[in-house]
């Protein structure tokens, strides 16, 4: 019994911390919105997901994706202080990749496509879909 009402404590604790983390996140982000976008147009997979960075160009091609297919996607991979490939995107924090379920990857790739500003599309047989800032190019890695 002791041990089933510890591990309860213990779920509500790790929820509580993660969902906090979040919001702290979103607080950060929200500054630099608009006041009629107060609420992020992405979400964290996790809480070591790095995206506090995105500049204005990326966010808006987040918020571009969002907006037509009616859901925000769920950042995996944003920033990456030591990215494994030289020269990638995420090491300057104008990338990120991302999932978003329940949606076809036709639709997603769609969307991203028709986003101003959008750079790279990248997609991955795992779902993930990669975006960024830079020079326009497409790749399927599968």
């Amino acid at each position: 019994m002791q041990n089933a009402i510890l591990l309860a404590m213990a779920g509500l604790f790790a929820f509580q911390s993660a969902t906090g983390a979040v919001g702290q996140d979103m607080k950060r982000h929200a500054v630099h919105l608009a006041k009629h976008q107060a609420r992020l147009a992405y979400t964290v997979q996790t809480v070591s997901v790095r995206a506090g960075c995105f500049p204005g160009r990326l966010r808006a091609v987040l918020s571009h994706i969002a907006a037509k297919t009616g859901r925000r996607p769920v950042i995996t991979s944003g920033h990456r202080p030591h990215p494994r490939r030289h020269g990638s995107l995420h090491g300057k924090c104008l990338a990120a990749d991302f999932r978003m379920p329940g949606l076809s990857e036709r639709t997603i790739i769609a969307a991203a496509r028709s986003a101003p500003g959008i750079g790279g599309i990248g997609s991955y047989c795992n779902g993930i879909i990669h975006v960024d800032v830079g020079p326009q190019r497409r790749w399927v890695d599968c």
